[in-house]
C-alpha cells in the first residue's frame, strides 16, 4: 500500500564546505523544488534534521531559520534530532502525517558541517560524536563511535569467522561506486591491500574502514497518493519501520545483531506486504565496514554470518544479485550525519526513477533505505517502489 509518494528530490556534494548551514540546505531544498515543479507555495510543513549544529556552530532552532530560507516561512516547521538517524527520522515522521491526511505536501530534508570548516578538527568533532553515546556508562571510558562498532565486529567476527580481508571488500565496492556518484565525497577506487594497510583506527577497522566526517544537505517533496500523480516521476513510498534498541551496549543480549534493525525492516516489510527477496538493492548506514556487514544481515539480504563473505564474493556489488550502497554508501560519499538519511531517500528516488547513469540497477523497482543513529540504538527502514 502506498503511504506517500517522492515526487521530488535534491542535494548537494558531499565534502567540504565552506558555505553556511542555511545556504547549503537551500541548495538542496530549491533542487528538490525544480525537481517536482514546485514553489514555496505548495509546501504544507516543514520536517528538518540536524543533529550536532548547536555543538559543532552554536546555531540552533534551524527549523525557522532555514524555512525562511527557502521561502516557507509560516508552515508548521519540526527540527528531528536522531543522531545519524536524524534526517530519516524527518522522513517518517513526514511519511506518516502525509498518509494520515495531516499535511498534503511536505519539504523533507536535513543539513551538517562536520570537516574542519566548522573551526572543529577531528579531536573536537569526534568529541561532539560521542555525545550520542551513553553519558554515564560509555563516555567515561572513552569510547568513541569507531569503538563501539568495532565491539560489535569483533563479536560478529568471534561468532562467524568473518575476516578483516572480507571488511575490506566492503570499502572496496563502495570506493568503486561513488567513483560513479559525482556528489560522492571520495571518486576514487581503492584496493583490498591499500584498506589493510591503511593505519588501524579500531581494531579490526583501519582507516580505510571508516567514512569520512562531510558536509552537505538533502531534501525531498512528500506528497500524498492521491496528488502524486498530478507530478511527473512519483515514487511510491510503501513501507516505514523505525525501532529503538537498548543503550548501553553492554545490555544488548546479542550484540552484533542490531536488533533495532531486524524490528524496524520487519515492520517495513510488512507494510510494504513484501519481504527482503522482494527487494532490488539497498542504501544501508555503513559508518564502518562492519555496520555495512551487519547491516546486510539484519534486513535479511544475506543468512547471519554470510555478509562478509557474500562482500568477499561480490554478491553487494553493482551486479551482484543483492546489491547495496550503489551511491557509494557513507564510506565513498559522505556522512552529514544530519543530511545522511535523506540522501538515502534521495538516491532510492533516483534508483528507481533509472536517473543515475553507470550506478544504476537494472530492472530496479524496489529499493531500501537503512538509517541508523547512535550506537545502533535506533534504526529508521524505509522501502520505495516504483508507482504502479
Amino acid at each position: 500500500m502506498t503511504r506517500a509518494s517522492v515526487v521530488g528530490a535534491g542535494m548537494t556534494a558531499f565534502g567540504v564546505h565552506e558555505s553556511t548551514l542555511s545556504e547549503l540546505f537551500a541548495t538542496a531544498a530549491l533542487d528538490a523544488y525544480d525537481d517536482a515543479g514546485v514553489g514555496p507555495a505548495d509546501i504544507d510543513a516543514f520536517y528538518f534534521g540536524n543533529a550536532m549544529g548547536g555543538q559543532t556552530e552554536n546555531d540552533t532552532h534551524l527549523a525557522p531559520k532555514l524555512a525562511t530560507e527557502v521561502g516557507i516561512a509560516g508552515v508548521p516547521a519540526q527540527r528531528f534530532e536522531d543522531a545519524c538517524a536524524t534526517s530519516a527520522s524527518a522522513f517518517k515522521n513526514a511519511v506518516q502525517a502525509v498518509d494520515a491526511g495531516i499535511h498534503d505536501t511536505v519539504l523533507v530534508g536535513g543539513v551538517e558541517r562536520c570537516t574542519p570548516e566548522t573551526g572543529n578538527g577531528t579531536g573536537e568533532m569526534t568529541r561532539i560524536f560521542a555525545s550520542a553515546s551513553h553519558r554515564q556508562y560509555e563516555q567515561p571510558t572513552g569510547l568513541t563511535f569507531p569503538g563501539v562498532f568495532a565491539l560489535m565486529t569483533k563479536r560478529h567476527m568471534h561468532v562467524y569467522g568473518t575476516t578483516e580481508e572480507q571488511l575490506a571488500h566492503v570499502a572496496v565496492k563502495n570506493h568503486r561506486n561513488g567513483t560513479y556518484n559525482p556528489r560522492a565525497h571520495f571518486g576514487r577506487e581503492a584496493t583490498v591491500e591499500e584498506v589493510l594497510d591503511s593505519p588501524i583506527v579500531a581494531d579490526p577497522f583501519r582507516l580505510m574502514d571508516c567514512c569520512p566526517f562531510s558536509d552537505g544537505a538533502a531534501a525531498v517533496i512528500v506528497t500524498s497518493d492521491d496528488l502524486a500523480d498530478s507530478y511527473d516521476a512519483p515514487v511510491d513510498v510503501t513501507g516505514v519501520g523505525q525501532a529503538t534498541d537498548l543503550v548501553p551496549l553492554g545490555l544488548k543480549s546479542t550484540l552484533y545483531a542490531t536488533q533495532a534493525a531486524r524490528d524496524a525492516s520487519a515492520k517495513a516489510y510488512e507494510q510494504a506486504d513484501i519481504t527482503a527477496n522482494d527487494v532490488d538493492f539497498a542504501e544501508v548506514h555503513d559508518c564502518f565496514t562492519g555496520a555495512e556487514v551487519l547491516a546486510s544481515e539484519a534486513i535479511g539480504f544475506f543468512e547471519d554470518g554470510e555478509g562478509g563473505p557474500a562482500a568477499a564474493a561480490g554478491r553487494s556489488a553493482l551486479d551482484g544479485d543483492r546489491p547495496i550502497n550503489p551511491s557509494g554508501g557513507l564510506k565513498a560519499k559522505g556522512h552529514p550525519i544530519g543530511a545522511t538519511g535523506t540522501a538515502q531517500i534521495v538516491e532510492l528516488t533516483e534508483q528507481l526513477r533509472g536517473d543515475v547513469g553507470e550506478r544504476q540497477i537494472d530492472d530496479a523497482t524496489c529499493g531500501l533505505a537503512h538509517n541508523l543513529g547512535g550506537d545502533a540504538g535506533t534504526t529508521v527502514i524505509s522501502v520505495m517502489e516504483v508507482r504502479g
